[in-house]
């Protein structure tokens, strides 16, 4: 008789939308919905992201103000961390299972601009934009293909990308990106790339 191959889990993964000391810096607390996989007390977990991050034990979770043992992906939670810093995470990092993401600058992206009315303008070789990617909002420059002069809005192109900052990301990720301060498109990271 064969059996059917089980599906491994998707790893854990929570953007952080925000941080608390407490305890008098002996533990932090680190809030965000979960956006895949489980956590439980006593799992270890990586903070990946921006500058930096770092390790910790997950002693408790809080959800909806009430202690549990395990959460998943969807809940909106409160994770205490033993061995973390306030410094090793903040706004923009995630929150995942060791060694299943890292923080890059450099990658290659599918993107669409918005129509002009929804604020979609020309991007050109080099210009500066505002990625949104989980809870980070991190400045890069696009490089367009050879031979492209410009994106116009509604237009689509597979452009790379040299972020400011290192992030958290994968491929497949989905972002938002703003121009002159406006919306201006989205795009799927496609690859990662080396610097």
């Amino acid at each position: 008789m064969i059996l059917p191959e089980l599906q491994q889990p998707p790893p854990f993964l929570m953007p952080i939308s925000d941080v608390f000391s407490l305890h008098q810096g002996r533990s932090v607390l680190w809030t965000g919905a979960i956006e895949r996989g489980e956590v439980r007390k006593g799992d270890e977990v990586e903070i990946v992201g921006l500058d930096g991050g770092g390790c910790g034990v997950v002693t408790d979770i809080d959800a909806l103000g009430k202690r549990v043992n395990q959460a998943g992906a969807g809940m909106h939670v409160g994770l205490v961390m033993r061995g973390a810093r306030v410094c090793d995470g903040r706004r923009g990092h995630v929150v995942a299972a060791p060694g299943s993401m890292g923080a890059h600058t450099y990658f290659t992206a599918d993107i669409k601009l918005l129509s002009e009315e929804e604020g979609g303008r020309d991007i050109l070789p080099g210009d500066r934009l505002l990625f949104h990617v989980h809870t980070a909002a991190v400045w890069g420059a696009v490089t367009l293909p050879h031979g492209l002069d410009a994106v116009p809005p509604q237009g689509k192109a597979t452009v790379s990308i040299t972020l400011d900052k290192p992030l958290a990301l994968e491929e497949g990720r989905r972002f938002a990106f703003r121009h002159h301060s406006r919306a201006a498109g989205s795009g799927t990271v496609t690859r990662l790339l080396a610097q």
